[in-house]
């Protein structure tokens, strides 16, 4: 089942670099492969320092966030003064394996990569 009806965000976690390499390549080679829509932004925590507009916009489109802990991404775009409807789904890639974050967005795993 694919989540179509909300959108997907898939932070790189570019600068934090708490999340393993090979998860954010393999999870980011299955989004771009599966066809379905998604935004990929280089980092959630430099837009929650930088108080950047767009996460406003993200917490209104309900989207289903891929990045780290949930209880860390509500914490940065509280900081950025915009809370997450608690409808928002957050997948941990710094715990889950690739497979299990594809699976969890509701896509085909095409690549399989520990």
């Amino acid at each position: 089942m694919t989540r179509a009806s909300s959108p997907i965000l898939y932070c790189h976690c570019a600068y934090a670099q708490v999340v393993p390499v090979e998860t954010k390549t393999a999870v980011l080679e299955q989004l771009s492969a599966s066809g379905v829509a998604f935004e990929a932004v280089p980092d959630l925590c430099e837009m929650s320092a930088k108080r950047d507009a767009g996460l406003a916009e993200i917490a209104a489109g309900g989207a289903t966030i891929v990045a780290c802990y949930p209880r860390a991404v509500r914490w940065l775009f509280n900081a950025a003064g915009t809370t997450l409807p608690a409808e928002v789904t957050i997948v941990n890639m710094r715990e889950a394996a690739p497979a299990d974050v594809v699976t969890a967005l509701g896509l085909p795993a095409q690549v399989d990569r520990p």
